[in-house]
């Protein structure tokens, strides 16, 4: 230990340790782009290394090496497979299913929801779980007309309870117990972590219902603030096609089951128009069904079957359809005063063919129409809604003819590839949990069959990398280079031992947990775990305890990482969803740090004294 403790006098150790709170500072202070900042602390650590390295010391290629460490690959991989996901709307169905039980039960909803995140965690790795559960939460806080920043950083934290109460819950756990069995030749079993494991979830969960709540941020999702939020009823046209859902179906009570919240105005069948009431009749191949419907439904309807696009597209005339994997988009432009559409019809207008978009609705504020799309004559101050590509809706910018809205715009999901997008996703969980695959291998395997299949294309694809979570993965792993070369992370974990030892094994325990815990949030868990197992095991034979005690110790307080986005990467991975910043982490994680901190403290005290052994 003296020999560990002999490096306080090393100037370089309380270098790295500056920079390493100072990395912190900026990190939260924001003043600069996170990409910068972290790019900075590697080349400050580079730069340092070189000029005031000494033999041993970890090259260049070592503090670069965190961009291209597996976990990180892992990260970037899987965004791609969510944005294929995202973009095929591959689980708008089960997202469905459970708004339906959403409406009907919203509290027990989300208690079933998130109870099911916790068991699942238990077995499987919290990385694609969280993938799986992000985009239903994002629809859940949409229906609630609230924001996502409610759901995502207890998803996450959740997910990490769950990692605690099994051996396999965490890849840190495994990592412990191969430490313990290296230093101690005897690992840990597979439900040993369970019963400590449970008890600081149980009180995590507690602070997550109640508390956590009062300290996350409300921001809006601002694209659904400005889209399809308002009631505004537009007049769009649905052509039943061959095998159209739509075929052969009744109404029930004069509504159409599968166009709820819809008013069916008419329905054209060759030169005949039918109004309403329509008890008698049965859509047929060749009607066209006149609807008013908020443009949210109409998103809903276009989200829901491949068919419902395909008949759109048909009943707008002849042209290519939008290929697999082309962004599809949804905006609003208005007729401006002046504009030479005035006066003339959809049909003579021709935007299929001179922009690619197609018009799937219009909105007249003066009255309510009743006409096929293609017969009604525009007015100045008419509202479009246009369905098409993206790259047709930055055609549209230079036609003086509409206003644009470009505030208006939204993507909309294109479901043709969603069965392959949801066999890819399921293929990714399934090899990575059975561990027929690594995770790694599993996920860069999803990413290329998402390319591959059209789910998205390479633009796409690349859009999906996130740089801010590459550039502060990449930097993390280079703080703990420097931290580990310098001798801080050794100094500290001694100075705990010898500091706390005198006090008994239920304050040596406490200390170090707490020492792992603030560690963890700085460095990666993983490394925190191998770092400090085979001295806590040390610190047992020192104080005369059983090592696995002391390594239970370090596998919780490795997986307290909730200060930090950075502390572990299902954190990274709701940042964005949840549109979190790095000290939102700080606010609402570094009590529930502490709140752990202090059960285990708790529940070791009371161990050790009821038995001498204390945990075991």
């Amino acid at each position: 230990m003296e020999e560990h403790l002999s490096a306080l006098s090393d100037w370089r150790m309380w270098a790295v340790l500056a920079g390493v709170a100072a990395a912190i500072v900026f990190y939260c202070w924001e003043r600069f782009a996170l990409e910068m900042v972290s790019a900075a602390i590697v080349g400050a650590a580079l730069l340092f290394f070189q000029l005031f390295g000494r033999e041993g010391d970890p090259d260049a290629a070592a503090f670069l090496s965190g961009f291209a460490n597996p976990a990180l690959i892992t990260i970037m991989a899987l965004l791609v497979v969510g944005q294929g996901v995202f973009h095929t709307g591959a689980l708008d169905g089960p997202t469905r299913t459970l708004l339906s039980m959403f409406d009907v039960r919203p509290k027990l909803t989300i208690v079933a929801l998130f109870a099911l995140v916790f068991l699942v965690s238990a077995f499987l790795n919290n990385t694609p779980v969280v993938v799986m559960f992000i985009p239903i939460l994002a629809a859940i806080a949409a229906r609630m007309k609230g924001s996502p920043s409610a759901f995502m950083m207890p998803l996450s934290f959740i997910c990490i309870f769950a990692g605690m109460t099994t051996l396999i819950g965490s890849s840190t756990n495994l990592l412990v117990s191969d430490a313990l069995n290296d230093a101690s030749g005897e690992g840990l079993s597979f439900f040993d972590p369970l019963y400590p494991g449970v008890l600081l979830a149980g009180a995590g969960i507690l602070y997550i219902t109640f508390i956590l709540p009062k300290l996350l941020p409300k921001r809006a999702d601002m694209e659904s603030e400005f889209t399809g939020g308002t009631g505004k009823q537009y007049i769009a046209q649905i052509e039943v096609t061959p095998e159209h859902p739509l075929a052969g179906q009744k109404p029930v009570a004069g509504l159409f089951p599968d166009l709820q919240d819809m008013t069916v105005r008419m329905i054209q069948r060759g030169e005949q128009a039918y109004l309403p009431p329509f008890d008698d009749i049965e859509l047929q191949n060749g009607d066209l069904v006149i609807v008013a419907a908020t443009r949210k439904r109409l998103t809903e309807l276009l989200s829901s079957r491949p068919e419902f696009v395909r008949g759109v597209l048909r009943s707008a005339g002849p042209k290519d359809a939008p290929t697999p994997g082309e962004r599809l988009a949804l905006t609003e432009a208005v007729v401006s005063p002046g504009s030479r559409l005035i006066g003339r019809t959809i049909r003579q207008i021709g935007f299929r063919h001179s922009v690619g978009a197609l018009v799937l609705g219009v909105q007249r504020r003066s009255r309510m129409l009743r006409a096929r799309m293609g017969e009604i004559r525009l007015e100045a101050g008419d509202v479009l809604l246009l369905f098409g590509s993206a790259d047709s809706m930055k055609r549209l910018r230079a036609d003086r003819d509409v206003l644009l809205m470009e505030w208006a715009t939204s993507d909309l999901p294109d479901i043709r590839k969603a069965s392959l997008a949801r066999a890819i996703l399921l293929g990714v969980i399934l090899l990575a949990a059975t561990s027929l695959l690594p995770i790694v291998v599993a996920s860069i395997l999803g990413a290329v069959a998402m390319i591959a299949t059209g789910c998205l294309n390479v633009r796409q694809a690349a859009r999906a990398f996130d740089l801010k979570l590459f550039m502060l993965i990449g930097s993390a792993f280079a703080l703990g280079e420097a931290m580990d070369a310098s001798g801080a992370a050794s100094v500290i974990a001694y100075g705990v031992v010898a500091t706390f030892e005198p006090f008994g094994p239920a304050a040596l325990l406490s200390a170090l947990f707490f020492v792992v815990m603030v560690l963890t949030n700085v460095l990666s868990n993983n490394a925190t775990a191998i770092l400090f197992t085979p001295i806590a095991v040390g610190a047992a034979a020192q104080a005369g305890v059983d090592p696995y005690l002391f390594a239970l110790t370090v596998l919780f307080a490795a997986n307290t990482c909730f200060a930090t986005p950075i502390g572990y990467q299902t954190n990274l991975l709701v940042m964005g969803p949840g549109k979190y910043k790095f000290a939102d982490f700080l606010r609402a994680g570094a009590p529930l740090s502490i709140l752990v901190w202090l059960v285990f403290t708790a529940y070791v005290t009371v161990s050790f004294s009821l038995t001498p052994s204390g945990l075991g």
